[in-house]
């Protein structure tokens, strides 16, 4: 591998995980315009799924059809895979919804490293290696003072919290599965019928949260907090659906599906960690978020875990 392929496989993977680093910050914008969880969701994925099926056609095009065909085994595998993916920005926006920080949604989201370590160690019945335990103390130790727990004056929501942590769970579960299922066939059609399966749980919630509530008052109460009992407003699609779509469900895997081959799952793992500063600073500027030096040490003990992590893989990989 040369040292430009290098190169342009961190820049690539830079750029998506930046995007994905911006995506919070924009979900918040809306919820601050009116618009609800189930009208950021469905417009993300509906101009998500539009996106992908282009991207599909031309590479069909270009390739003049010679591309590896998805069996209908790895269509059902990659949308039941793909049903966490719509769980996770669910989980993701409702952790917003309910006043926790894009800020501290981001150091939740990333929790994923110890879970990950946990179900690996699950998955494959042994312990997890001396590096991996000292990583995840690393990260517990930092999210604490990313979260600024220790302040006893902050008080922050614990349905927020819960759903933060939901979404960590999820998005471990879409990374595990998401290289693991169809590997054979091209990235496109794998990213589109995970969609596809994202896209049915965020119909559904969708349906249950705003939709029927709409048509039935009792329940609506019946939900309480968790329902919406409002038209839907579909000019979300023209405000919003755009750019969170670019920026959550096409942007990134193109970007980061072409990038990680380039630098290794390692080097690809510690650039992809750009994620959280970019988040952050996202939250600071648009949102104007206050965010504590004792919050940014947490951060930077975060993604110090995260290299430790890989570094240690690239040394065993030789």
């Amino acid at each position: 591998m040369t040292k430009n392929n290098v190169l342009k496989g961190v820049f690539l993977v830079g750029l998506g995980a930046t995007s994905y680093g911006m995506l919070a910050t924009f979900v918040k914008m809306a919820y601050g315009e009116g618009y609800t969880t189930a009208e950021v969701t469905c417009s993300q994925f509906l101009f998500g799924i539009i996106g992908i099926l282009l991207i599909n056609a031309f590479q069909r095009k270009r390739n003049s059809n010679t591309a590896v065909k998805a069996t209908k085994k790895n269509i059902t595998l990659l949308m039941t895979a793909g049903t966490s993916t719509g769980l996770t920005s669910i989980f993701y926006y409702l952790a917003v919804k309910f006043d926790i920080p894009v800020s501290i949604a981001i150091v939740l989201l990333m929790q994923t490293v110890w879970i990950g370590v946990l179900l690996e160690m699950f998955l494959e019945k042994k312990l997890p290696s001396t590096i991996k335990i000292i990583a995840v103390v690393i990260v517990l130790i930092g999210t604490i003072l990313a979260t600024n727990l220790i302040n006893s004056s902050v008080k922050l929501n614990p349905l927020g919290l819960f759903f933060g942590m939901l979404a960590a769970v999820s998005f471990t579960t879409t990374m595990f599965t998401a290289n693991r299922i169809a590997t054979e066939i091209s990235s496109a059609q794998r990213s589109l019928y995970m969609l596809l399966g994202g896209g049915i749980m965020v119909l559904l919630f969708a349906l249950i949260t705003q939709i029927i509530p709409n048509q039935s008052e009792a329940f609506n109460e019946a939900l309480g907090v968790f329902s919406t009992a409002k038209d839907f407003n579909f000019n979300i699609f023209l405000k919003w659906g755009i750019v969170l779509s670019l920026f959550g469900t096409i942007i990134p895997p193109m970007l980061l599906n072409a990038g990680f081959p380039l630098t290794g799952i390692g080097l690809g793992s510690i650039v992809s960690s750009l994620e959280l500063p970019v988040s952050v600073l996202m939250a600071y500027f648009l949102l104007h978020e206050q965010v504590l030096l004792v919050q940014w040490i947490g951060i930077l003990l975060i993604i110090m875990a995260i290299v430790i992590m890989n570094v240690n893989f690239k040394k065993k990989a030789v």
